[in-house]
């Protein structure tokens, strides 16, 4: 296994357990099967175990593990506050020691505001007191590192970047989402402050090893390297020098043991050309099968209406590429679950985004169609109670 340093210099190995997806027997989490991946997983060096407040007994069945067998004190739990149900500043502690009874233990290693997808709830959290309580718990020892998890675009994700001092910060990110949700333009800016990324969703929930093109896996087969579709998709996030951990939900010894071999071979700074290549193929063979030539390069941008092209199209795409669920699931969470957000239907026409697109898009007309098809009123209506609900203001 190998290791990246954090910003106290503590080290992480490279690879980290999603807590997620642990299988599920008659209702709820087989513990002896979580056990027998999570030792293998430790045995080969993973020091890092991510879980969250809202995963179904996830949280709970990650304690019981690591104290049976005794090795909390040897590994780095991270899991998250889940900022979207606090309504006071006493819903802090009440969640936070319900997760520390939870995960039978007296501190967290990581601990992560969850699921950010606009500033407006960090800034909730600012008027509810969130700063004076980090400071607090952490002058107590019971958190070592603060950070956040995020899924809205790029602007925002660096706005609360550099409005806290954060520790680290969780993005999904993989070479399909490149320049979108955070992305590039993210990781960039967290290296330069010198906040570690945590990755999660490196195989974008498993699209890029079982819903690839027949083409694109035709291209992974004959390719001289003999990685599999997974290991590309790893070993692109490892070759960043900027990203410190990747998390993946694994339910399987086999995976373990696979996904531990790649993290103890990848090397930062290690791509050559031919292997840019080859994901540049893979992109193009997965774009074939999306609505809109849209790379993401973002030169439509800022609309003088504020409205979102590339995520709108990213998500419109996503439905095309692997389901209307997903595809909405993205434009929910990237796109329309922020406070100021403007729809297709604030469209001026003035067709500044169409005269700077490398691609000739006809811009003005597909936001309209892709808007239509991402929000039927069902999805409208979803959308709106979300917002009323993850957006409103401090009390």
């Amino acid at each position: 296994m190998q290791y990246r340093k954090d910003k106290q210099g503590n080290e992480l190995s490279i690879l980290g357990y999603g807590c997620m997806r642990f299988t599920n027997k008659n209702g709820k989490i087989d513990l002896e099967k979580a056990e027998r991946e999570i030792l293998t997983a430790y045995q080969n060096g993973v020091n890092y175990y991510d879980t969250a407040y809202i995963y179904p007994g996830s949280e709970e069945a990650l304690g019981i593990i690591l104290e049976k067998n005794n090795i909390r004190d040897k590994v780095n739990i991270a899991t998250k506050l889940p900022q979207y149900m606090i309504n006071s500043a006493n819903a802090l502690d009440k969640y936070f020691n319900e997760e520390l009874k939870r995960l039978r233990t007296d501190h967290i290693d990581y601990y992560l505001m969850h699921h950010l997808t606009d500033y407006v709830q960090w800034d909730r959290l600012k008027k509810l007191g969130i700063e004076s309580w980090i400071k607090d718990k952490k002058e107590k020892g019971l958190i070592k590192n603060i950070g956040f998890s995020y899924h809205g675009n790029s602007e925002l994700f660096i706005k609360i970047l550099n409005d806290y001092k954060w520790d680290f910060a969780q993005i999904q990110y993989n070479y399909l989402d490149e320049n979108s949700q955070a992305g590039k333009l993210g990781v960039k800016e967290a290296e330069k402050l010198n906040i570690p990324i945590i990755i999660m969703e490196p195989l974008r929930g498993g699209k890029l090893v079982n819903m690839l093109p027949e083409k694109a896996k035709t291209l992974i087969k004959n390719n001289k390297r003999h990685y599999s579709a997974a290991e590309w998709s790893f070993r692109w996030l490892y070759n960043q020098k900027a990203v410190t951990v990747v998390l993946s939900g694994m339910n399987s010894i086999q995976m373990v043991n696979e996904n531990c071999e790649i993290a103890s071979s990848a090397k930062e700074d290690s791509f050559t050309n031919e292997d840019y290549e080859l994901i540049n193929q893979i992109i193009e063979e997965i774009r074939k099968t999306e609505k809109i030539a849209c790379t993401g390069c973002r030169y439509c941008m800022p609309c003088v209406k504020g409205i979102d092209i590339p995520g709108l199209f990213a998500a419109y795409n996503r439905m095309y590429s692997e389901s209307k669920t997903s595809g909405r699931a993205q434009y929910a969470q990237a796109v329309a679950l922020r406070k100021d957000v403007n729809y297709a239907s604030a469209c001026i026409k003035c067709g500044k985004c169409e005269a700077h697109c490398p691609q000739s898009i006809p811009i003005r007309e597909k936001i309209i169609e892709a808007d239509k098809a991402l929000r039927p009123l069902p999805i409208k209506i979803a959308i709106n109670i979300l917002k009323t609900f993850m957006l409103r203001e401090a009390k």
